[in-house]
């Protein structure tokens, strides 16, 4: 027990001897511009983070055979450019869809329903009846 005792205080006293030390420290000048830097990208990930979450983008990964822990794990390997590059295309990506293939598909239905006899938009179709 005696030996004990004296092992313990032997610790207590090199810990606290060592404690008292100073320890080096490494300080640098941060610019604002890297402040910036890295708050943008850290706002990239969590954009592209929040669209994996929704949940149309969980059916479209599902469909494809990809489950979101799986898109996300991706994401975090990403660099940091890369994840800002897929940001912007998210940001650029149009809302509710293809505007273009849409007002094409109206267009093919009308002027099926012209050639059919059913309306009368176009004025350079003529009518099967």
């Amino acid at each position: 027990m005696n030996q004990f005792k004296r092992l313990t205080a032997s610790l207590l006293i090199c810990s606290t001897t060592l404690l008292g030390m100073p320890l080096a420290a490494h300080a640098g000048i941060v610019s604002s511009a890297d402040v910036l830097a890295s708050q943008g990208q850290t706002d990239a990930r969590a954009k592209v983070n929040a669209v994996l979450a929704r949940e149309d983008v969980r059916a479209g990964l599902a469909e494809r055979g990809l489950s979101t822990e799986q898109a996300q794990a991706r994401v975090q390997a990403m660099s940091d450019e890369e994840v800002a590059q897929l940001a912007g295309r998210i940001d650029q990506a149009p809302a509710g869809g293809d505007i273009l293939g849409v007002a094409f598909t109206i267009f093919i239905i009308l002027l099926i329903t012209d050639i059919l006899g059913l309306t009368k938009v176009f004025p350079f179709t003529r009518a099967v009846r």
